[in-house]
């Protein structure tokens, strides 16, 4: 918390501090965020402020009538735009009891995503 200028901002802070960023889940209300630039929350804030020029992984997850809206496949592409790497959701029985396309990809996929991105750049 800052008090006066030049005191640290936390997601300034956290932008500088991280090498790549993962956001698992990203629920679709998240997700409309991001893709139109609203940062209204720590998180958001975050990403409005990522350096585009390293990793930012994200994983959707959501119920399956959400995944299919037309507006879902919008914003995962604004996303892409901007460079960042979408890890995919899966089709299986979700929380609220639907079965379908729109659980959060595997952790394992997830830890193997990072993997290659850490070896990648590994500074």
């Amino acid at each position: 918390m800052w008090t006066k200028r030049s005191d640290p901002v936390l997601h300034i802070e956290l932008r500088r501090w991280a090498d790549l960023l993962v956001i698992a889940p990203l629920d679709a209300n998240t997700l409309g965020k991001i893709a139109s630039g609203i940062c209204d929350n720590l998180l958001t804030c975050v990403v409005r402020a990522w350096d585009t020029s390293r990793p930012l992984l994200f994983c959707p997850a959501m119920n399956t009538a959400m995944w299919q809206h037309p507006i879902t496949a919008q914003q995962v592409a604004t996303l892409k735009s901007f460079g960042y790497v979408e890890i995919p959701c899966i089709a299986k029985k979700l929380v609220c009891g639907d079965e379908g396309k729109g659980a959060m990809a595997e952790v394992s996929t997830i830890v193997e995503t990072v993997k290659q991105y850490i070896q990648k750049h590994p500074e």
